[in-house]
């Protein structure tokens, strides 16, 4: 028999808002400024890579001289700017994290460095909405490994097998499930997950509007 749920745990990136393009962007930019590579295969590896993993990859893999922990900073401090300028916010967003606010006690698990979560749902408003946030540059591995959504399940004070998350990437759906989690996935449409990890789903939904608490 499935257990009730308790906790919701929402990804940040490409669930809350649609940041991927913008990752991409100012990472392929960053790269190609200091003549390293970037091409798709570049772009899907990283995706759900904590910072200390991405900026590593970059350095090793990319071909990027610089020293992995400016290469963070860097890319962050662009990511600031460009959240200051535009913040992408999925359609619904808002809307959907109160839905579920008056139902669950709700937490982030993202790939996003700290300043970036911390930036993002300050500027949306949501910030009040989640009990616990969690980057993935806090905890030993980021996605596909279940830390960042072990970590979350703990610092909300609940099971990880009584939460169930909401996610859009591969990597995040990977994540979730190895975590225990009931996983609600809503693809991403400009970088969707594959269908093998699509399959691993207990909920594949269209859209925010369409995330209820009934859903969960």
């Amino acid at each position: 028999m499935t257990q009730p749920t308790e906790a919701v745990v929402f990804d940040l990136d490409g669930v809350l808002i649609q940041s991927e393009e913008v990752w991409d962007e100012v990472r392929e930019r960053y790269t190609r400024e200091r003549g390293g590579r970037y091409d798709a295969e570049i772009q899907r590896a990283m995706m759900g890579m904590s910072s200390t993993e991405w900026s590593s990859f970059l350095h090793e893999t990319a071909g990027i001289s610089d020293a992995p922990e400016e290469i963070n900073h860097a890319v962050v401090q662009l990511m600031l700017a460009a959240y200051r300028e535009h913040l992408p916010l999925v359609d619904g967003a808002v809307e959907a994290v109160q839905r579920l606010a008056a139902a669950f006690p709700l937490a982030v698990a993202s790939s996003s460095n700290r300043p970036l979560i911390d930036a993002v749902l300050d500027a949306a408003g949501l910030e009040a909405y989640f009990a616990a946030t969690v980057s993935s540059e806090e905890v030993a591995h980021g996605k596909p490994a279940p830390d960042v959504y072990l970590e979350a399940a703990r610092r909300l004070g609940a099971e990880a097998t009584r939460c169930a998350a909401v996610e859009d990437s591969h990597g995040g759906i990977r994540s979730a499930k190895a975590a225990g989690m009931r996983v609600i996935a809503i693809p991403n449409a400009t970088y969707p997950p594959d269908e093998e990890a699509l399959a691993q789903a207990d909920v594949v939904l269209r859209s925010l509007a369409e995330l209820t608490p009934a859903v969960v």
